[in-house]
């Protein structure tokens, strides 16, 4: 059973371990061969990838692009109650982001100086929808209707086939649910290089989205540093999740919440924080019961002996611990948990209150669950509607807003010693007053 640390008894070097990420994979092994991988698909085109394919993923295929006819099958073959759980967590997703959707805004700052600020949606866009071992109709939901509701021109969605070269139904029927207008049989670093760069197959796109793996992650954050290759929505470590939890609490509950996270990948990382000893050990008790009844216990088990408990001498104090840890996710079971919102400085999604589980957020809240993780939290923001659009400003100026203006420009142009700036103003006011 992982131990229990004492927040005030930690020197401030042992406080940073605590709340330590899993070690990631050797990062200059894994720039380089991500970078090898991109360079085969820029030079090599349909051809890399339906030779990477088939070494990665044991798929010989014969198209990238998924036959148009699986549409229609997978909404024939998937059961009626699978179906309508995607309908519904859908709508939820829609609704959620179409309350999104933002006005222009439209000031004259000066008598005579129109300034406007516009959205416009992205024309292209990539989504990514990991492989492994689950299909996750939930992600293809999170990025399509988000892009679908944007109103993206073009929507992509690039997942890695099985060994017959299929992917599942249930990707396939939420995909069509939120009109992706093309999907292609390709996953991992060269997926996300044929989305960046385009192919004979795959036209380049403006912006990719969605999580991965590690190489995934790698390749995301190459790509964006390159001018020919594409934006990406935010870097991605391994999932996580942190819990305060008060002397209230429901330990079985907690401990469901941190197998929920755990299940994810073995890389995953479940964090308990709370005032109560008597509820952390209760908590760790009901962990070793529930996991003994998963399907994926051998992962959420490994994950587990990342996972962290620790004792805080109150509320104020276990809020702290959280602001350091800006964690994914995070799940406040305490008396009354909306009280500590305007504390809580850093997550990615905030789940209050005992009926709150992390799941409901995962797939139909209506929430988006493209989370930054890895402490990015203090600085990027859960995927929403503004990260499919761009925005630009619009300025007018007539002749008297310029002319009460210029004084401010033409000085402020002068001690920049920018002279073509200054006379861009002087030309025109002594155009029109040579008119008077």
């Amino acid at each position: 059973m992982t131990q229990v640390s004492n927040w005030d008894d930690l020197t401030t070097q042992q406080k940073q371990q605590a709340l330590a990420r899993p070690a990631q994979k050797n990062s200059q092994s894994l720039a380089s061969t991500v970078a090898k991988i991109l360079e085969q698909v820029k030079h090599d085109g349909d051809a890399a990838l339906y030779a990477l394919t088939e070494r990665f993923d044991g798929a010989n295929l014969a198209q990238l692009q998924l036959n148009p006819d699986r549409v229609a099958q997978a909404e024939l073959q998937l059961p009626n109650q699978v179906k309508q759980a995607i309908k519904q967590a859908y709508s939820q997703i829609y609704a959620f982001h179409e309350a999104q959707i933002t006005d222009d805004v439209r000031v004259e700052t000066i008598k005579g100086v129109v300034c406007e600020l516009h959205y416009t949606a992205l024309d292209s866009v990539g989504l990514y929808i990991p492989g492994g071992t689950a299909p996750l109709p939930s992600t293809v939901l999170m990025l399509g209707a988000t892009a679908q509701v944007a109103g993206c021109r073009r929507k992509v969605l690039c997942t890695p086939p099985n060994k017959n070269g299929d992917i599942a139904l249930e990707i396939i029927f939420a995909a069509s649910l939120c009109e992706i207008d093309e999907i292609y049989l390709v996953g991992g670093a060269q997926a996300i290089a044929a989305m960046a760069y385009g192919t004979e197959s795959i036209a380049q796109v403006d912006k990719i989205f969605g999580p991965g793996n590690s190489y995934v992650t790698e390749a995301k954050q190459q790509v964006s540093t390159e001018p020919q290759g594409a934006a990406i929505d935010m870097p991605a470590g391994p999932s996580e999740v942190l819990v305060i939890a008060d002397a209230q609490a429901n330990p079985d509950f907690a401990a469901a919440d941190l197998l929920s996270q755990a299940e994810h990948g073995k890389d995953s990382q479940a964090v308990l924080v709370s005032d109560s000893l008597a509820l952390i050990e209760a908590t760790q008790k009901a962990v070793s019961q529930q996991l003994q009844q998963l399907s994926r216990q051998d992962i959420a088990e490994v994950a587990m002996s990342n996972s962290r408990y620790i004792l805080t001498k109150s509320l104020a104090q276990s809020i702290d611990v959280s602001n350091q840890y800006a964690p994914e996710h995070l799940i406040i079971q305490t008396e009354h948990p909306r009280q500590l919102l305007p504390q809580l400085k850093y997550a990615g999604s905030i789940f209050l209150g005992a009926w709150s589980p992390e799941s409901a957020g995962d797939y139909a809240s209506g929430t988006n669950h493209v989370l930054p993780t890895y402490g990015y939290s203090k600085n990027y923001s859960s995927l929403g509607l503004a990260d499919f659009c761009r925005r630009y400003t619009v300025q007018e100026l007539s002749y008297d807003g310029l002319k009460s203006l210029a004084s401010c420009i033409m000085t402020l142009a002068d001690s920049e010693g920018l002279d073509a700036h200054k006379n861009a103003v002087a030309i025109r006011l002594k155009s029109e007053e040579s008119k008077q």
